[in-house]
């Protein structure tokens, strides 16, 4: 039976990173928009993971840096939703086509 490696997992890595690549490219909803960010962001943890566990086993520097990726999400994802939030308050929409905040 055979094993998972680290091709494996670079795949894994690479089409979730796709997939989170073309949603933020195509769609409109704002909140989408930021899911599909945070899917490229939990990608490139599975990369770095990966990368630890295969290159250097006894360090756990991949880990502490995909712990650190997270708490960044995690304040993203809030900071992000507060933006959402208030321009959805101001325009009654989130479609980011119908938002046009530079407009004097």
């Amino acid at each position: 039976m055979p094993s998972v490696g680290l091709l494996h997992y670079l795949i894994l890595s690479a089409v979730l990173f796709s997939i989170g690549l073309f949603g933020a490219l195509s769609k409109r909803n704002a909140i989408v928009i930021l899911m599909c960010l945070e899917i490229m962001l939990n990608a490139v943890n599975i990369a770095m993971v990966a990368f630890s566990r295969y290159i250097a086993p006894t360090l756990l520097t991949g880990q502490v840096f995909a712990i650190f990726i997270i708490v960044v999400a995690a304040a993203e994802t809030a900071v992000g939703l507060a933006i959402i939030i208030a321009i959805y308050r101001r325009h009654d929409t989130i479609e980011s086509d119908k938002i046009n905040l530079l407009k004097w």
